[in-house]
């Protein structure tokens, strides 16, 4: 598995915590944040794969293009950054040695605990 950072998410990912479009939510809800399958399959039929892709942090190449399959590490469910999603893929890129998915993570992390804590 040749899982690598997809810039273009990072950048996406970056520009929604600037805006401050985020969900500050806690760890374990991400499992009912996330989006289901049929919620992927109809963003992709709106809005395409290209757009599908900006959500996800990873890409395997040696996938095949316009598939679901060839991204990984969501980091939201399409209209705002989720800390649980950051949180959640922060742990599995570290788990399988994804050092420059995980480092990113953890920069949109801190970005998002800065953010919240600024605001209160």
């Amino acid at each position: 598995m040749t899982i690598q950072l997809n810039e273009k998410a990072l950048t996406h990912a970056r520009g929604l915590l600037r805006r401050g479009e985020l969900v500050a939510d806690e760890r374990d809800d991400w499992s009912e944040h996330a989006p289901s399958a049929d919620e992927e399959n109809a963003f992709i039929e709106k809005h395409g794969i290209a757009e599908y892709a900006q959500w996800h942090l990873g890409e395997d190449p040696s996938k095949n293009e316009g598939t679901k399959g060839r991204y990984s590490f969501p980091y939201g469910d399409f209209r705002k950054l989720h800390r649980c999603a950051v949180i959640s893929g922060e742990s599995r890129a570290g788990q399988y040695d994804h050092a420059s998915i995980e480092k990113a993570l953890k920069e949109l992390l801190g970005g998002i605990d800065r953010k919240e804590s600024a605001g209160k």
